[in-house]
């Protein structure tokens, strides 16, 4: 599995329909407004990189009120949910 962040900067006004379309689209697993610079974080999960740059290129910067997207491909994820399931042997 295949996973990016995609911030997005989204003509003014637009920022829910964008959000809402971005949500609908396959491969889109989360869609998130947020303050600073770009208005929306989109995260992308999908097979493999050839999806990936499908989905980019022709699914979001395809979207009406999208400006312009930055990927930002995940290489490795580290999380304390992940390291606790690692370590968890059941017991209490």
């Amino acid at each position: 599995m295949v996973t990016a962040f995609v911030l997005v900067d989204v003509e003014r006004g637009r920022i829910g329909p964008v959000a809402e379309a971005l949500a609908g689209i396959d491969g889109v697993a989360e869609v998130y407004s947020v303050a600073g610079r770009l208005d929306l974080v989109a995260v992308l999960r999908v097979p493999t990189n050839e999806a990936m740059a499908e989905l980019v290129t022709s699914g979001l910067l395809g979207l009406d009120g999208v400006l312009r997207t930055e990927t930002l491909p995940a290489f490795r994820a580290y999380s304390r949910h992940d390291l606790d399931a690692m370590f968890d042997l059941g017991g209490d």
